[in-house]
């Protein structure tokens, strides 16, 4: 305990919650007195854990105190902070919060004015099906909602923080800004009701512009909701500017003015059962007339016992007198009058069970009633028939039917006031969904059943002398509706108007997309100014539309694929079983969520295909364009989830084993160096990278640090952000992977080995050719690159290795000219061939040549060889110059011999060097120094050459084996016989010296035929087998690439990677 006590006192007030007291972020800052520290001085062992996690009762503490911030835009505002010292408490409860504003928001302009017309359209059957559907998609999209808020605390941020949060920031803002032009044109739909309603129903005189004939009636009409429209819209959106609060206290108004809308409703379909409401309606034949320029239902009437004409006559003959010429119709059949509203005792209700469609322009006309046709009628305009104004069809009549349904999502608009968010908006909204699907539905039944037929299908109540339909049926008067409706409409917009530039707002904050970020600003109470201005132009364009018909449908898609995400969302979490999706909804489950999806896919599609095809186009657009420039976002969301779950699977598909040579392309390692700063040495290694993938396959980006994981973890980091940050600027995509290794050797050895995961491994490893090998400052660099080379071909990778990278072209650049030159020596599995191919598909190489050089021996015959190899790219698909280059039998000149003992005195001193480096005494170096000069006098003299490698097949078959032969005689002196020599020539090794000879003659070739070629390719000679020679293996590689400006060394992994087959 003592121990405890001493290790306790040595900690700082406050520690213990692993949090700083300045940025906790669940509770205000409160100093902790000493008293109250001590009390935890049992908890000393695990001091050094608590400076940085919590100890489990603050942190229970804390979640208890866990308070919502009230709803709005000031929250989001940078000065948060100074809100924390008078948070206000949530206050409303299930009913208030969530039931009451979802009632509003879904009953509202369709109800008052479309739904008769689509009951007489549809019928009643076809109409009970369209709103069972729709009330099926929202309460299936309602309950996908309930899993989500009560899945964890619910943000106060409304709907579009529930949706972004689980769907994550592509799809988030994809079905964001959705969400936000379904609200953008639903204020525009109350806007376009409201004038309708107006210049309808409550005052028809008020048209400004006024119509020249009957026929120019319905443009006139569009003109004039064009023109109310956008002044209502210019009000509407100043009262919003100038304070929300205004409209808050309208909306118990509003509310009130839709319940007592619906009471009228059903109080008149009660009232309809023992006393129908005397509306006649005037029928001539078959066809309903418009109640306009006529009073009296009858052809003629008694006066004083005389018969006169009546108006109705005038209308249909050329003159009043009885012996008129008169259309033949109205000749034909009897003028009769029914009743409109016969009530719910008649019977009508059959009449109107099945649909009764119709083209534009047809006849409003009574089943059943008795007409003479007339043959080839040509229908006489100005006639005071009631036409209908559209073509009606089911899935027309569902788009325009949808918006009645939405509104679903009010409650958890306001999820930051709330008592308890995780309760209410389940409940609340379901029990909305439930109290307007009954309306609704009954609405339906009760229309059919109280209202006949073609008054039903009578949109804007001409039979009635311009009176709303649904408002003659409502009790007490026609004008609890008309003005009911008018204000609830007007609020509907308003709160449209609120809502939408709030949710704007709230995406811009966001920062998921870049070019919305503008309007994230607002007044200095937050109001998002800019964002109402984009909306009020966005909702202008829908009220240019002017027709409430031609506006829903575009909502409804908005709405619709909103709310699929939603289900998609759930569904997907649920499959993929994401730990933290636990939902405490118990009625939720993922075929629920399914159903829902799939039925708003159908719906969709049901309303207008085209439209379905916008709005998904418009979705995905935002969708590639926040995964290309938006912000990075983890928000843990369950999309994440599924390219996760994606990916596993696409890798456990793969096979293990290497792919078919049809498949194969280079999966390149690239390896880069960093300096001091851990910055890339050579940044033009990613660009050639990114011109030989071109996006395609994989690219693994590895680099080692040298030194300890623990002391290096923060320069490591440091350098993977820069290397990602480069990778992004020459669009190299890949991963990245750095390890921290003991010693450059090993880490490299260690990426070789296990980078890549599964069958997703590179093949290929990339490496810039270590330049500085000869200075004496880096003497273990050569031995690294050669270890590296040996470790490729033991891992039967293909190596490249790019020498003079600086020189090689960014992606910017673009040849006009020039050649790709391949020097194919040696046959290794043809990846010599596919490079230049993969290059020349990037527009950097595009236009330049590609040609072939192979080198003939004496005994070859070099005419038939270039035959051969025109066939065999013939075969391959390529197109390429090819030439065959004659390497003639010659002496070994001077110069080599020269080269090559400049070579030898040269690994002399590397030996010395790495000597000094690695023995601490002096005794042990001398000795080691005479082993070393003992050993070498020793291999001179009988040592037998390693076997030539790859590259000697330069050498005829035969002269291979004399050489092998006079080397194995010691009283043969190799080539001493061929000129007099320098003294110091006798002791070289003829091993090096035949190789030597190769790169001098490889090289002059290379510079005769290959100095200004854009890119040389060139098969790499392996290093030697015994390690002994190792540092003779750079100075063969710098002789043979000497002069040359970017060259491609390339090593093959032994396995054929191109084929002639298809």
């Amino acid at each position: 305990m003592t121990l405890m006590t001493v290790l306790s006192v040595g900690r700082e007030p406050g520690r213990g919650d692993g949090n700083p007291r300045e940025s906790s972020p669940f509770i205000n800052n409160v100093e902790v007195d000493r008293e109250s520290f001590f009390e935890r001085k049992n908890m000393a062992l695990f001091e050094e854990e608590m400076d940085s996690n919590p100890m489990v009762s603050s942190l229970l503490n804390k979640l208890a105190n866990y308070t919502n911030l009230s709803q709005g835009a000031v929250e989001h505002e940078e000065g948060e902070e100074s809100r924390r010292h008078e948070v206000k408490g949530p206050r409303m409860g299930t009913f208030i919060g969530v039931y009451l504003p979802c009632l509003q928001n879904i009953l509202g302009v369709i109800l008052f004015l479309r739904l008769t017309w689509i009951v007489g359209a549809a019928g009643v059957l076809e109409s009970f099906l369209i709103v069972s559907m729709c009330c099926t998609c929202t309460m299936l999209t309602a309950i996908s909602m309930s899993a989500i808020a009560t899945n964890g605390v619910v943000p106060a941020g409304g709907s579009y923080y529930m949706i972004s949060r689980s769907l994550g920031p592509e799809f988030g803002g994809a079905v964001g800004l959705c969400f936000y032009l379904g609200t953008t044109f639903a204020g525009a739909m109350y806007i376009l009701g409201t004038i309708e309603i107006f210049l309808t129903y409550i005052s028809p005189s008020a048209s400004i512009i006024q119509a020249d004939s009957v026929d120019g009636e319905a443009a006139a009409m569009l003109h004039n909701m064009r023109v109310y429209g956008t002044c209502t819209l210019v009000f509407m959106a100043m009262v919003v500017f100038v304070g929300v609060k205004y409209v808050n206290k309208l909306a118990l108004v509003f509310l009130a003015c839709v319940v007592l809308s619906i009471l009228a409703i059903y109080a008149g379909v009660i009232k309809t059962a023992f006393d129908p409401p005397d509306i006649p309606v005037c029928l001539l034949g078959n066809r309903t007339l418009s109640r306009r320029g006529f009073d009296l239902c009858a052809k003629v009437h008694t006066i004083n016992n005389s018969t006169a004409t009546t108006a109705l006559w005038g209308l249909f003959c050329n003159s009043s007198m009885p012996n008129a010429t008169c259309d033949e119709y109205f000749a034909q059949n009897n003028v009769t009058e029914i009743q409109g509203i016969p009530g719910v005792a008649s019977g009508v209700l059959l009449d109107n069970l099945w649909s009764a469609y119709s083209d534009k322009g047809a006849f409003v006309e009574k089943k059943g009633a008795s007409s003479m046709a007339v043959p080839e009628e040509s229908r006489a305009s100005g006639l005071p028939y009631v036409l209908t104004d559209i073509m009606t069809y089911f899935t027309m009549l569902v788009g325009i039917y949808f918006p009645s349904v939405t509104g679903i999502m009010a409650g958890s608009n306001r999820s930051g006031d709330l008592k308890d968010a995780q309760k209410s908006i389940p409940t609340g909204t379901i029990l909305a969904i439930v109290t307007t699907s009954f309306i609704y539905l009954s609405c339906i039944v009760l229309f059919g059943a109280c209202v006949e037929g073609v008054i039903l299908r009578d949109k804007f109540g001409e039979a009635l002398q311009g009176n709303l339909v649904i408002g003659m049926l409502a009790w007490p008067s026609p004008w609890v509706i008309v003005i009911g409706s008018f204000f609830s409409t007007c609020g509907a917009g308003l709160q449209s108007l609120t809502g939408a530039p709030r949710l704007l707002q709230a995406i811009a904050r966001d920062g998921i997309i870049p070019f919305l970020q503008v309007f994230g600003h607002g007044k200095s109470n937050g109001e998002p100014t800019w964002a109402l201005l984009l909306t009020a132009l966005i909702c202008e364009t829908g009220i240019l539309i002017a027709s409430l018909d031609s506006v829903a449908p575009i909502l409804s898609m908005f709405f619709l694929m909103c709310y699929m995400f939603v289900n998609l969302a759930c569904a997907v979490q649920t499959l993929l079983r994401t730990p933290n999706w636990r939902p405490r909804f118990k009625y939720y489950h993922w075929t629920l969520s399914f159903l829902g999806m799939s039925l708003c896919l159908a719906l969709m599609f049901i309303c207008s295909w085209y439209y379905a095809l916008f709005a998904m186009l418009i979705a995905g657009c935002i969708y590639k364009y926040i995964e290309y420039r938006g912000a990075e976002k983890e928000w843990g969301d369950g999309i994440r989830g599924l390219s996760l779950n994606a990916a596993r699977y696409a890798l456990l598909r793969v096979e293990q084993g290497p792919p078919h040579t049809k498949n194969w392309r280079p999966q390149v390692l690239v390896m880069l160096n960093l300096d001091a700063e851990q910055q890339v040495k050579h940044p033009r290694l990613l660009s050639f990278t990114t011109q030989l993938k071109a996006g395609k396959g994989l690219t693994i980006v590895g680099s080692v640090l040298e030194g300890t994981y623990l002391d290096k973890r923060a320069e490591a980091q440091q350098a993977e952000e820069n290397i990602r940050s480069l990778m992004g600027t020459e669009k190299t995509k890949g991963f990245c992977q750095l390890v921290v290794s003991s010693n450059l050797r090993d880490g490299m050895s260690h990426l070789i080995q296990s980078a890549g995961l599964g069958g997703m491994k590179h093949n290929t490893v990339l490496m810039a050719w270590p330049a500085s090998w000869k200075q004496e400052d880096n003497p273990f660099s050569w031995k690294n690159f050669v270890d590296t080379v040996r470790d490729t071909t033991a891992a039967h990778q293909a190596l490249l290795v790019a020498k003079n990278v600086d020189l090689f072209p960014q992606n910017q650049e673009r040849f006009s000219d020039g050649n790709i030159d391949v020097w194919w020596i040696v046959h290794d599995g043809g990846l010599l061939m596919l490079l230049p191919f993969l290059l020349r598909q990037h527009k950097v190489w595009r236009k330049c040549r590609m040609r072939i050089f192979t080198v003939a021996q004496v005994d070859d015959n070099s005419i038939q060889m270039k035959k051969d190899l025109q066939m065999f790219l013939y075969h391959l698909r390529i197109s390429a110059e090819v030439e065959v280059v004659e390497m003639v039998e010659n002496d070994i000149s001077a110069f080599t011999y020269e080269k090559t003992l400049m070579m030898e005195q040269r690994s002399q001193m590397l030996k010395q060097m790495q000597l000094s480096k690695t023995e601490r005494q002096r005794e042990a170096q001398l000795i080691h120094d005479r082993n070393t000069a003992s050993h070498s006098a020793a291999a001179g003299k009988t040592q037998p050459p390693s076997t030539p490698d790859k590259v000697q097949m330069t050498w005829t078959k035969e002269k291979l084996i004399a050489e092998k032969s006079k080397n194995r005689d010691p009283g043969v002196s190799g080539f001493k016989d061929l000129f007099t020599l320098k003294p110091e020539w006798g002791n070289l090794n003829q091993c090096n010296v035949r190789r030597m000879h190769t790169a001098v003659k490889l090289n002059d070739v290379l510079l005769n035929k290959s100095q200004d070629a854009q890119l040389v390719l060139l098969n790499m000679p392996g290093p030697p087998k015994n390690r002994q020679g190792d540092e003779n293996y750079m100075e063969f590689l710098e002789v043979l690439t000497e002069g040359l400006n970017r060259v491609l060394l390339v090593r093959g992994s032994g396995r054929e990677v191109i084929t002639i087959y298809s």
